[in-house]
């Protein structure tokens, strides 16, 4: 029995990747650490943060909760909005009555082991893999009822779609 069970574990040991597909039965190639299903009209949320000033990783990409604004840290202390609209109207009852902080709550997606120290709800730690965001043809038609913080790739415009609560916005290179 024991012999059994190791013939079992090995293979399925051996083909254990830090990739991820979510709703999707796999990624398009190795440089993929999370990827997203094609065929849905949803997006990512990002995690709706009060206090920001202890994040210190570049390239953390939150929701604002205090001026409703999609945002990334571009270096060490400067905020990048990518929201358009300042308005600052937004529905944020998704996160639930309690908004208190969770900082040891974390989610790390690596081939180290699970060693990294990065804070962070959702760190992806390889330096040679990236998330392939959700895709979504014209994210401001498709997607019904967007929630604060979404987050897409708009494949009929070719750009990342941000929704603020508000409004779409949409960056292109």
């Amino acid at each position: 029995m024991k012999k059994l069970i190791i013939v079992l574990i090995i293979p399925f040991a051996i083909s254990v990747h830090a990739q991820i597909g979510v709703s999707r039965p796999d990624v398009a190639n190795g440089s993929v650490s999370i990827q997203f299903s094609d065929a849905e009209n949803r997006g990512i949320v990002l995690p709706y943060v009060i206090d920001k000033s202890s994040i210190v990783q570049n390239g953390t990409m939150i929701y604002d909760i205090t001026d409703h604004k999609v945002k990334y840290l571009k270096d060490t202390n400067t905020w990048f909005d990518l929201s358009i609209d300042a308005s600052g109207v937004a529905d944020v009852s998704i996160q639930g009555n309690d908004k208190t902080e969770q900082p040891g709550a974390k989610v790390s997606i690596d081939t180290r082991g699970g060693t990294d120290t990065t804070s962070g709800i959702l760190v992806l730690v390889d330096s040679n893999k990236a998330m392939v965001l959700p895709k979504v043809a014209s994210p401001h038609l498709n997607i019904i009822s967007p929630s604060a913080g979404m987050m897409v790739y708009d494949t009929t415009k070719r750009q990342l779609a941000v929704y603020n609560g508000n409004v779409w916005s949409f960056w292109k290179p």
